[in-house]
């Protein structure tokens, strides 16, 4: 299993990145969603709440150059389901869920950023956190090696996930132009008591992996698996 924190510092850009997870002790599944900017447009945002889950927004409106792509709900709350995405799309898995799809189905109407030459990947995931028992999916939408005319659409479900692991998933795998696509499954991760004891530590330590140039905000949740109850922390590189 691999250390998020040793990824996070190996890699400079890896754009926007989800973690799911579950507490070393067992009782909390955990969530890490964090997004990074190259350009001035994408590194003047921050994470605000927004009911039970935040949105993105300008730190400086009159220097917002372009709001497409950058501005959304990343993280919606639908019952005892947590949806977490980097993109619009949350609200189309939130719309498809409310309807009885399922999560896959629901991103049947989507596909990558349509951003060329990145054609940055769409990535989402899904909680549920019901009466003690806990499962989570995730999904990559993404071009096929940078074709546009091909979407290739990856689902990966995860039925009561073991005490002290998790996975992550990114847009990128690294930088370059174009940005070479985040490919594999979603990285398997070990969590120690350490890094998951307490909400605070699990936001810092992941917060001061990541590039220190780069690194916009981070979005972390806790979820009590028996009662369902959730605490979140922010932090914005903006102030």
């Amino acid at each position: 299993m691999a250390d998020l924190e040793k990824i996070l510092r190996e890699v400079s850009y890896p754009g926007r990145g989800i973690t799911i997870g579950r507490s070393a002790d067992g009782t909390k599944a955990v969530i890490a969603y964090f997004i990074m900017g190259r350009s001035s447009n994408s590194r003047n945002r921050v994470f605000v709440t927004e009911g039970d889950g935040i949105r993105t927004e300008a730190f400086d409106p009159s220097k917002m150059e372009d709001p497409s792509l950058i501005i959304y709900a990343p993280v919606r709350v639908l019952g005892n389901k947590t949806i977490v995405t980097n993109g619009d799309q949350t609200d189309t898995i939130y719309e498809g869920l409310d309807r009885q799809m399922t999560f896959e189905q629901s991103l049947r109407t989507r596909e990558f950023e349509p951003d060329a030459p990145n054609y940055t990947p769409r990535i989402s995931g899904v909680l549920h956190v019901e009466a003690g028992k806990y499962n989570f999916a995730m999904s990559i939408l993404k071009s096929d090696d940078g074709d546009p005319s091909a979407c290739l659409r990856q689902t990966f479900a995860y039925e009561n996930p073991a005490a002290g692991q998790g996975r992550f998933i990114s847009t990128y795998q690294g930088d370059g132009n174009p940005l070479p696509s985040f490919a594999g499954e979603p990285v398997k991760l070990a969590f120690d008591q350490a890094f998951t004891a307490d909400i605070d530590t699990f936001a810092n330590r992941i917060w001061d992996a990541l590039n220190e140039d780069n690194k916009v905000s981070l979005f972390v949740r806790f979820i009590d698996i028996a009662s369902g109850a959730a605490e979140s922390r922010i932090i914005n590189k903006n102030k």
